[in-house]
């Protein structure tokens, strides 16, 4: 299975472009996808974008925490092609779906794997305005590394964790696999 996990930083917060409505004036700073078919990390940013096009049209899915409500919107502009046509596992609407609220990515990772996040969203916009690159991709590596982490452990053992302050809870989940596309004209040898 061609299985893609995805996650992106951007240049600038919210607070910067005058709120949630303007995704496209965040602008990618560096994104960061995890191949299952190669076993490897990929890094792009804003001069090889076009590359991660291909890369997602040819994916059998996608995976990432939130991808659906923010990378997806972020990237959008970008592009020339409708990434929520993707086939998209958003683990984050899967949580949403089952609990009926939102839970972050650090308490599913401390839950679930015993570690939690090397960093923040707002900590990642600073490492770029300071011009610290190689942090910013190891930052956002960490993220797609756990979002991996946890999508492998969701899909083994039907479950995961998340921590409640001093108290752990479990959830049930089910990640469809997905099916194989036909006729992709982009490998993921192409890294």
């Amino acid at each position: 299975m061609n299985k893609i996990v995805l996650d992106i930083e951007t240049q600038k917060e919210f607070s910067e472009v005058g709120g949630r409505s303007n995704y496209d004036k965040l602008r990618i700073s560096l994104c960061v996808a995890y191949s299952f078919a190669d076993n490897k990390y990929f890094c792009f940013d804003e001069s090889n974008l076009t590359k991660l096009g291909e890369i997602l049209q040819s994916a059998d899915q996608v995976i990432g925490y939130n991808i659906s409500e923010f990378d997806y919107k972020v990237l959008q502009p970008y592009f020339n092609f409708s990434l929520a046509a993707l086939p998209t596992l958003d683990i984050l609407q899967e949580i949403e779906r089952t609990l009926g609220h939102r839970i972050r990515l650090e308490a599913i990772a401390q839950g679930t794997l015993g570690v939690g996040k090397s960093g923040s969203g707002v900590g990642a916009v600073n490492l770029w305005k300071e011009g610290r690159v190689e942090e910013l991709r190891k930052y956002c590596e960490d993220d797609v590394r756990l979002t991996k982490e946890i999508y492998e452990y969701g899909t083994k053992s039907g479950k995961l964790r998340y921590q409640v302050f001093f108290d752990i809870r479990e959830i049930l989940v089910s990640f469809p696999e997905p099916v194989p596309r036909v006729n992709t004209a982009v490998q993921t040898s192409l890294f």
